[in-house]
C-alpha cells in the first residue's frame, strides 16, 4: 500500500462539509479516509436500488415470456401459411 502523501484541497458549502463530517463520524473515520474509501471502492447499490432492480428484472422476465410466446405463435402461423402455399402449388 502506498503512503498517503499528496494533499487535495476542495471548496464546499458549509452544508456539504457538515454532511461529510457526519458521514465520517457514522463510519468512525476521518473525512479524508471517508473520501478515499468512497472514491476508491466501486459504488454500492443501496437497498432501494436493489428492490427496484429486482422489480425491473421480474418485469423483464414477464415481458420476455410474453414476447417468446408471441414469437412462437407467429412462427406457427407462418409455418401454417407456408404449408398451405406449398399444398396449393403441389395441387396446381
Amino acid at each position: 500500500m502506498t503512503t498517503k502523501s499528496e494533499r487535495v484541497t476542495i471548496l464546499t458549502s458549509p452544508d456539504f462539509k457538515a454532511f461529510l463530517t457526519l458521514e465520517a463520524k457514522k463510519e468512525g473515520v476521518s473525512v479524508s479516509e471517508l473520501i478515499r474509501v468512497r472514491c476508491e471502492s466501486p459504488a454500492a447499490i443501496n437497498d432501494e436500488e436493489k428492490i427496484l432492480l429486482a422489480q425491473l428484472t421480474k418485469e423483464l422476465q414477464v415481458a420476455t415470456k410474453r414476447a417468446n410466446a408471441s414469437l412462437d405463435k407467429g412462427m406457427k402461423k407462418a409455418e401454417s401459411v407456408l404449408r398451405q402455399i406449398k399444398k396449393r402449388k403441389a395441387n396446381a
